[in-house]
């Protein structure tokens, strides 16, 4: 991780969960971090937390599923930091919508506006930005789902629409691969798939199983997956991690 101190990086849902744990991961290991989420004062007192280590998080307040507010963000990052090395795409949300109910459109199109677009828009800004600045050896990544890889047998109904937004994901992060190869880049694409991860999503979403979903099923910590990055992140330049699965030890999804 040596080559990576004082390079910059940005990291989206960066307030909670496995965000906050790569966040503190990457400022750990002596990166710029600037960490994009829409609770803006958490980010401040990580920030604070975080003074003390080799790194640096510049916190900015930014929802993903907003267009310009993902385009005024990168342009900051460009005109205070100059560049950009590193982009983890973590934002994400789930829903609890039945399709075969009466569809809630405004929870559905939140689903794919965060998971999907809003990860292709930061993708986008992301990759022009190393571009700009002469980048082609950075490393885009994306904190997918294991229900981007099938479609495993749900806890509760309602889940369908999540698991076609991560999907999604799987197509993008190969997608992005493929075409980067074409174009001759040495930029890196890593599609990172967790199972059941101890996190707030299912509070925040209002899923019905939040009360119960982590009684009687395993599950993995954030720093599970900010160290599975860290290592996907440490291999030499030439080597590229296309997909990493991390299960719970005894998870039968």
């Amino acid at each position: 991780m040596e080559r990576w101190a004082g390079k910059v990086a940005v990291v989206t849902g960066a307030s909670a969960g496995i965000g906050a744990a790569i966040v503190e991961a990457l400022v750990h290991h002596g990166m710029i971090v600037v960490g994009l989420a829409r609770r803006v004062d958490i980010l401040k007192d990580m920030a604070e937390n975080l003074s003390e280590e080799k790194g640096r998080l510049y916190p900015l307040k930014a929802d993903v599923s907003d267009e310009a507010q993902v385009i005024h963000a990168f342009q900051w990052v460009k005109e205070n930091l100059k560049t950009l090395h590193v982009l983890v795409n973590n934002a994400g949300v789930l829903g609890d919508i039945p399709i075969s109910e009466k569809l809630d459109t405004k929870v559905f199109l939140r689903i794919f506006d965060v998971n999907v677009i809003g990860l292709s828009v930061c993708t986008s800004e992301g990759l022009k930005l190393m571009q700009e600045s002469g980048v082609d050896d950075g490393h885009i990544f994306h904190i997918n789902s294991i229900s981007g890889q099938y479609i495993h047998p749900t806890l509760g109904a309602g889940q369908y629409p999540y698991m076609a937004s991560k999907h999604s994901v799987t197509v993008l992060a190969e997608g992005l691969r493929r075409e980067l190869v074409e174009k001759k880049s040495n930029i890196r694409v890593t599609s990172i798939s967790p199972g059941l991860v101890k996190t707030e999503i299912f509070d925040v979403s209002h899923d019905r199983r939040a009360t119960t979903i982590f009684d009687n099923n395993p599950a993995l910590n954030p720093q599970d997956i900010a160290d599975a990055l860290i290592y996907a992140l440490g291999t030499p330049p030439h080597v590229q991690i296309k997909e990493l699965t991390i299960k719970p030890v005894g998870e039968m999804l």
